[in-house]
């Protein structure tokens, strides 16, 4: 099963890189010396990322895998290894050797300014991966 935010969400989602991938092409445009424009061009690279995984974030769990698609990386966590799903939204889990982690879903991370259905849709997401871990 897929859970994913809203189609809303993930463009503010993706608005987060594309945004700032817009000023470095502006800068980029403007900008005459080599190394401003090296460095413009670098920055665009990593907004243009972060824009495509922040479009992309979900988490998608299956038999006996969760995977957590963050921006900027996808972790893939053991059912039995999970611990519990904080309010935070964060799965909290422990390594083969006894390491505790905590991985943020920042898929379903909410903001006081949302809209009630973003968040109501975003807490439903939630539930449904808090039973999924516990069985």
């Amino acid at each position: 099963m897929e859970l994913l935010p809203r189609r809303v969400n993930r463009v503010a989602n993706s608005a987060l890189g594309a945004i700032p991938a817009v000023v470095a092409i502006a800068y980029l445009a403007q900008a005459s010396d080599t190394l401003p424009r090296l460095v413009a061009c670098l920055a665009l690279i990593g907004f243009a990322v972060i824009a495509v995984r922040g479009c992309r974030l979900r988490v998608r769990y299956e038999h006996g895998t969760l995977v957590v698609r963050g921006y900027l990386r996808t972790r893939v966590i053991a059912r039995e290894s999970i611990t519990g799903i904080t309010d935070f939204p964060a799965v909290r889990w422990t390594t083969p050797r006894g390491h505790k982690r905590w991985t943020p879903i920042a898929a379903f991370m909410t903001s006081p300014n949302e809209i009630s259905a973003s968040r109501l849709h975003k807490a439903r997401a939630v539930g449904k991966l808090r039973r999924w871990a516990r069985r």
